[in-house]
């Protein structure tokens, strides 16, 4: 697993888009038991990466925004 101070090596679109046909497969059905089990759990590691990036993103967003942004001088 990721953890946030780990930069993943996949990059978001490509675990999100990955993260897309795992959930596409397990809600087809007709999957044995462990073959679901083993996607289930790339799919929380995906989810883990994507929220990783998002997360980063966001951190690098609020360190490039001054904190006064958006408040009223009055």
């Amino acid at each position: 697993m990721t953890t946030p101070e780990e930069t993943p090596t996949i990059g978001y679109e490509a675990a999100r888009d990955e993260l897309i046909e795992v959930v596409k497969q397990l809600e087809g059905g007709g999957l044995t038991l462990e073959r679901s089990i083993t996607l289930w759990e790339r799919g929380e590691e995906l989810a883990t990466i994507c929220q990783t990036w998002l997360d980063g993103a966001r951190a690098r967003l609020e360190a490039a925004t001054p904190a006064d942004a958006g408040e009223d001088d009055a």
